[in-house]
């Protein structure tokens, strides 16, 4: 009503006022009903606990200005009976599962190495009953009888059979650890010889045996058992290539991580370069520590405040001089600027630190405080009836209030709030209460952080990856190698370098080179 009486004072001044008064009426209206939606979404927002992760992330790359979608260190103390949104600890425990995204689909290309293996194997496993069974069934009355040796056959291919059986399982027929960009050259090698070696038998044992229907059934027999053993060779050939050759250490990878420059080296052995970078980012989720980008928006937000403190002002007019004139001016006033900065980001660490250390404390605080009560439920429980005893997920739902602002502060403080959710943590402190660990224990996944498998559904974030290399993915290792393996917010930069090769020589030192004797002269005092 303000905005409207102040519009209608200046209305002689204007012949457009009455417009300009519906206008800004409904700005006011705007306002207003955008006013309600923010009020309404901000309490919305206390209650949504356990969003995913991507979301969060996305959240917070996007609009780093807005507030944050996981104050459940609020929500957790602040619940009353006279708010309209306040809900009890059972109704915040059904949040977040509605938010949950449903997984992915699972792509059909990736069976299909497992179907072939599965069909190569059954093909394997038929042939050479088939070459038993169909002299049976077509010329049964011209074979000669089977003696004591071709029984003993008989036995030695069943066994060889069963021994091939377990293990072309245990090789090949594996859950896919990742589906790569191009085949496998020794798989595809080892399932082209034994397709080759199949087509040889069959040719053989059509033109040779069934077109003169041979009588010998015995040498039939030895004939199915060749080929039985040819096969345990090319089994053995596999375990060479797929499982052996690579042990032996030959490169030494760099592993870089683009954002933060955290780096770690491996040493592997003779691999193509899809096959080493699988390898990798088999490690890198279990020895990198947790992508956080909030931690690299600190320079940046440094450098963009004071950006936006500069101002230029253009006294001579608009033009293309003018704008080049302007950039240098920032440039110079930001070289200037560049003199100082040292000093603003050494207090603006120091500040950081000692806020870090600050709620630390007050979180080791809370946490033994918190396990001080557990335990003295605990003492009271064994005093109760055995129908009485409160679960362990009770407890930890109990105690989690007195600890969880001071929990969210120190997260929020060292930006590790989206990695975190209310029920994750009340999960994880019902464990610890279960296996009677210590406060300590219980902090240490949060004051360290830690890999990425260890956070849920955080390992889930970088799930595609692209591998981009000059040469070809399938190509070997080489000396000098690079390639890089990117995903959403970042890329690992791989470099491969050659282990030198190491030549040791032999001293030899004779037992009685090192040994001398003290000669004690008469007038010597001893």
């Amino acid at each position: 009503m303000d905005t409207e009486s102040i519009q209608s004072g200046y209305s002689h001044h204007s012949n457009r006022s009455r417009g300009s008064n519906k206008q800004s009426e409904r700005s006011s209206r705007d306002r207003h009903k955008s006013h309600s939606r923010d009020s309404s979404s901000r309490s919305d927002k206390n209650v949504t606990i356990s969003a995913s992760s991507a979301q969060l992330q996305q959240d917070q790359s996007s609009a780093p200005t807005d507030a944050q979608d996981d104050n459940w260190g609020e929500t957790t103390t602040a619940v009353t009976g006279t708010s309209d949104h306040s809900l009890s600890q059972e109704d915040l425990a059904g949040f977040g599962k509605e938010t949950e995204t449903p997984a992915e689909k699972l792509n059909c290309i990736r069976f299909l190495p497992l179907v072939l293996t599965l069909f190569l194997g059954l093909l394997v496993l038929v042939t050479p009953l088939a070459f038993l069974v169909l002299p049976q069934l077509v010329w049964p009355e011209r074979l000669q009888a089977c003696g004591t040796a071709c029984e003993g056959l008989f036995l030695s291919l069943a066994f060889k059979l069963l021994i091939l059986l377990l293990a072309g399982w245990a090789l090949f027929v594996r859950p896919a650890r990742a589906s790569l960009p191009r085949i496998a050259v020794f798989r595809a090698l080892l399932g082209l010889l034994t397709l080759l070696l199949l087509l040889s038998y069959w040719l053989f044992f059509g033109v040779r045996i069934l077109d003169s229907q041979d009588e010998n059934y015995q040498g039939i027999v030895q004939f199915a058992v060749s080929l039985v053993d040819a096969l345990l060779f090319i089994h053995y050939l596999a375990v060479v290539l797929l499982e052996i050759r690579h042990l032996r250490p030959c490169f030494s990878l760099c592993v870089v991580r683009s954002t933060d420059g955290e780096t770690h080296h491996y040493n592997l052995g003779l691999l193509s370069i899809q096959r080493a970078a699988l390898v990798i980012l088999e490690h890198y989720y279990k020895d990198f520590t947790i992508h956080n980008p909030a931690l690299l928006t600190a320079a940046k937000s440094r450098a963009a405040k004071h950006l936006a403190g500069l101002k230029v002002y253009n006294v001579d007019g608009a033009g293309s001089e003018a704008a080049t004139a302007q950039s240098r001016a920032k440039i110079a006033a930001a070289a200037r600027h560049r003199d100082t900065s040292h000093n603003e980001l050494y207090y603006e660490e120091a500040e950081h630190e000692r806020r870090v250390r600050k709620r630390r404390a007050r979180l080791v605080v809370a946490v033994e405080e918190a396990f001080t009560h557990v335990r003295r439920l605990q003492e009271e429980e064994k005093k109760k009836q055995p129908g009485d005893e409160m679960d362990p997920r009770e407890a930890a739902q109990a105690i989690f209030p007195s600890m969880a602002q001071a929990l969210q502060k120190y997260l929020r403080t060292i930006r590790q709030q989206h990695c975190h959710s209310m029920d994750s943590i009340q999960a994880h402190l019902a464990f610890c209460i279960t296996n009677n660990m210590t406060p300590k224990a219980f902090l240490e996944s949060y004051l360290v952080a830690g890999p990425t498998l260890q956070y849920g559904r955080e390992c889930l974030q970088a799930r595609q990856w692209t591998l981009v290399s000059e040469a070809s993915v399938t190509s070997p290792l080489r000396h000098g190698t690079e390639f890089q393996l990117k995903s959403s917010d970042f890329s690992l930069v791989v470099t491969s370098k050659a282990i030198p090769h190491l030549k040791l020589s032999e001293e030899f030192v004779h037992p009685k080179s090192h040994k001398f004797v003290l000669q004690l002269q008469s007038e010597t005092s001893v």
